[in-house]
């Protein structure tokens, strides 16, 4: 009785914690998704926004603001924005007037002042109004700044622009950045899966079972390894390398990311297919022996392509690795935002952009980098959905 009930608890207990598993990580997809898909469907904000600097007191369309330290909203339907507030000269008097019908963010807001004012354009969609006249030191000048709202942004620019500028020019194009993490990623794999399917093999077909065990230890160890560490070893080792060989003012290259991301795939590839690989029946073997076929011929012919599904796992572990890995390519690519085919040239991958440039962005900047983070998962999934696809024509082929 006492072991029914445990057993019917821990049954329980195990499904409640699998459904909040789940829940929690469909939440976090959501939310991921939702971030990803705003800069597409919504503008920054309903209307134009105002931010005072140096101006305690101050009135907008007859509405007065004391020591007002965060944004002034104007609603969205205004076509027109008077702004008063006093200075040692008498009041300043600033009228803004809104064209709806420009596009150009640049020439939407026309300004009339009573005073002499100094007007800027530090990035789209931002306006800064400064008055010279209140203060003789330009610290100390009183300014206000006017954000217009950045409508939704393209998707097919987003997708195929060729230029990020999110600072200034709010430029959001990462295909160069696709370019440079599929290119590093199957690099990676071109020269990184052969060596691993050999050692795999050689291990698990022609070593003997405890220099086997020994050497086995030894790459697991090395899939222990954090990325960071293998990014220092591409820094110290492989960088100088290249500059040194292809004479190069630096070694900072996606040859460098691909050699590194080869070192770095290599522990899991080969871990997985050599598992798969001593997995295979001792019955196979020997009938292909009992052929006349030869040990390696038995290794290419029969057991290879049998442990097929293991190995085509451990191959798409290895891409995800590549595609998703962000500081170890950091240190060596270069981060440059250029598209490139050339291997010795500097790239930029979606990761690195994301790691890079979230601790400081904001506002559009911010859901951009959510966006590369749902394009990021959109690649993983066509890649490995193309896998699977092409491991289950081979087994049906078999």
């Amino acid at each position: 009785m006492n072991r029914n009930i445990i057993d019917v608890f821990f049954k329980n207990l195990i499904g409640i914690t699998a459904l909040f598993s789940v829940l929690a990580l469909g939440a976090i997809l959501l939310f991921v998704f939702a971030q990803g898909a705003m800069p597409f469907f919504t503008s920054t904000a309903s209307g134009i926004r105002l931010v005072t600097q140096r101006i305690d007191e101050i009135t907008v369309n007859g509405t007065a603001y004391f020591d007002h330290k965060t944004f002034i909203d104007i609603p969205e339907n205004t076509s027109f924005i008077s702004i008063r507030f006093p200075s040692p000269n008498g009041e300043e008097a600033l009228d803004i007037t809104i064209d709806k019908t420009e596009k150009d963010p640049q020439r939407m807001l026309i300004f009339n002042s009573n005073n002499e004012i100094d007007i800027i354009y530090p990035e789209a969609y931002v306006h800064t109004v400064s008055w010279p006249q209140t203060a003789g030191i330009a610290s100390l000048q009183k300014r206000i700044h006017v954000i217009t709202p950045e409508p939704p942004y393209s998707l097919k620019e987003f997708i195929s622009g060729l230029e990020w500028r999110p600072s200034r020019d709010k430029i959001f194009g990462i295909f160069p950045m696709i370019a440079g993490t599929l290119l590093a990623a199957f690099g990676a794999v071109l020269l990184g899966v052969p060596i691993a399917l050999l050692c795999a093999l050689f291990m698990a077909e022609f070593l003997k079972p405890k220099p086997a065990s020994v050497v086995r230890a030894g790459v697991e160890l090395l899939a222990g390894i954090p990325s960071v560490v293998y990014g220092f070893f591409g820094l110290m080792v492989i960088v100088p390398f290249i500059r040194t060989t292809f004479d190069l003012p630096s070694g900072n290259t996606l040859l460098s990311a691909v050699i590194v991301l080869a070192l770095m795939i290599l522990p899991t590839v080969i871990t997985i297919a050599e598992t798969s690989l001593r997995a295979v029946p001792l019955s196979v073997r020997e009938a292909s022996l009992s052929l006349g076929a030869s040990k390696m011929q038995t290794a290419w012919k029969v057991v290879l392509p049998h442990a097929n599904s293991g190995v085509m796992a451990g191959v798409i572990l290895g891409i995800s690795r590549a595609v998703g890995e962000t500081m170890a390519v950091i240190l060596v690519a270069g981060n440059s935002p250029q598209l490139t085919i050339n291997p010795l040239a500097s790239v930029r991958t979606l990761t690195s952009t994301i790691a890079m440039e979230m601790g400081y962005a904001s506002g559009r900047h911010s859901e951009m980098l959510f966006s590369i983070g749902v394009t990021l998962f959109a690649i993983i999934l066509i890649l490995n959905s193309f896998i699977l696809w092409y491991r289950g024509r081979m087994e049906m082929e078999l």
